[in-house]
């Protein structure tokens, strides 16, 4: 445990020398949140609060830089992500969650490098980054809320369709590009609700037309 606490509070030093304030005030928003959202769902908080204290880690440069940082690390960029320029800092992240900080565990890595978009059959580590990334208290641009971060204390997948739902409607919407993983997200979590109901029911009653305006 001390040895946990040593870690983090030099992995805290380190990001906040690196992060704009904003950037991170919110990066331990999410780190607290992971943690709750861990407690929950009896998962390991040790896990969710590095996952939670890195997921923005590779957020301090531009897109544009990013990408050529990925170039450079030949860490791989998809023709959906080259339009798509904003997913890019979870790939980036992940990297230097690795190769930077020292992070190992697979779990961790994984939950980072896929919290922007989400994929299909996310692990119980995805699901918290990926949610507490949109609810985090200092969030405050999407509407429903308030029932987005009820339903993440009630039920991880139910509020995984809820965000995607409400993500995909948004950027249609505003005509923005849609990386195509977070589709695949989408269609895999409406066809594991589909065995519980029907999500169109749950999309009609406004738990899940949630917009991804943050």
């Amino acid at each position: 445990m001390e040895n946990q606490y040593t870690q983090i509070m030099m992995l805290r030093r380190r990001l906040r020398s690196k992060l704009a304030p904003q950037r991170y005030e919110h990066t331990l928003s999410v780190s607290f949140t992971c943690m709750n959202l861990a407690m929950r769902y009896g998962y390991d908080m040790g896990k969710a609060e590095l996952a939670g204290l890195l997921h923005d880690c590779g957020k301090r440069f531009s897109d544009e830089i990013i990408l050529k940082k990925c170039l450079k690390h030949k860490i791989p960029v998809t023709d959906a992500e080259y339009k798509t320029l904003p997913v890019l800092h979870a790939k980036y992240g992940a990297w230097l969650a690795e190769y930077k900080y020292g992070i190992q565990d697979p779990e961790i890595l994984d939950a980072i490098r896929c919290h922007t978009t989400g994929k299909p059959n996310m692990g119980m580590l995805d699901k918290i980054l990926y949610i507490a990334d949109y609810i985090e208290p200092r969030r405050y641009k999407a509407e429903n809320l308030p029932q987005i971060r009820r339903m993440a204390y009630e039920d991880l997948d139910e509020t995984m369709y809820a965000i995607l739902a409400g993500t995909l409607s948004y950027l249609e919407k505003k005509g923005g590009s849609v990386d195509p993983m977070t589709r695949e997200a989408y269609e895999y979590f409406s066809k594991m609700l589909n065995k519980k109901g029907d999500p169109d029911e749950r999309e009609g009653n406004g738990e899940a037309g949630v917009s991804s305006a943050q």
